[in-house]
């Protein structure tokens, strides 16, 4: 087997049996998103290093608890969910996933984009919306490739200047954060997609004082209108 999904309303743990597929790709062990069940599983055995051929590994909607440092053993990993789970950390082994593309982290307990992360330089999509975090590290700019930045529904007060060092930025998301202001900066970049209705760098829930005019300057001209709103 290559690729394989289990699944079951009280799914609590991994058979242990599933390790001893070493050819396995790709394992999904997340309900479907429609059934809005939620399975049991809090760890995620030390045996996952196991599957060293693995390159997704579908784990959301489970009751995750903690991600074992074994996880950076699967260097083959390109795609990453564990949303919708209670992580407060994660291994800084995870900084080993150089071949990691996608990762999911939405709707968990983090406070902050753990550092290790920002070492991932293959990563091209990175959703950590509805978290706590309340900053964002320096060293994110190193992740050169990035395209898709989803931030919504966090603690953020300030977006640092080195985000906007992302120059293939196509895709970022702020809503619902306590942004007041946005780096001098920020017009630089120039590859966001601002999409229909702006959509593709969504400020809305935050307290932004004054359109910026490095964003009225890239923007579509519904741009000032929707920051000037904000002083009426």
């Amino acid at each position: 087997k290559k690729k394989l999904k289990i699944s079951g309303r009280e799914l609590a743990s991994v058979p242990v049996q599933v390790f001893g597929l070493d050819q396995l790709q790709v394992l999904e062990m997340s309900p479907e998103r429609e059934s809005c069940l939620r399975y049991r599983m809090e760890l995620l055995p030390r045996e996952i290093s196991h599957l060293r051929n693995l390159t997704c590994l579908y784990v959301d909607s489970n009751n995750l608890k903690k991600i074992p440092a074994e996880i950076g053993t699967l260097s083959h990993l390109e795609r990453l969910t564990l949303s919708n789970n209670s992580l407060s950390s994660l291994p800084p082994e995870m900084g080993a996933l150089q071949r990691l593309h996608s990762l999911h982290l939405a709707n968990n307990s983090l406070t902050e984009l753990p550092a290790p992360l920002c070492q991932l330089r293959s990563l091209t999509f990175l959703d950590v919306s509805d978290n706590k975090i309340g900053t964002i590290p320096s060293s994110i700019r190193h992740l050169e490739k990035l395209e898709t930045l989803l931030l919504l529904f966090n603690s953020l007060e300030s977006l640092p200047e080195d985000v906007c060092l992302l120059s293939n930025l196509r895709t970022l998301w702020l809503g619902n954060n306590h942004l007041r202001s946005l780096p001098a900066s920020f017009g630089e970049l120039v590859n966001l997609d601002w999409g229909y209705n702006y959509c593709s760098c969504n400020f809305e829930g935050n307290p932004l004082e004054s359109p910026p005019p490095e964003v009225c300057s890239r923007g579509p001209e519904e741009i000032r209108d929707y920051f000037l709103s904000f002083r009426r």
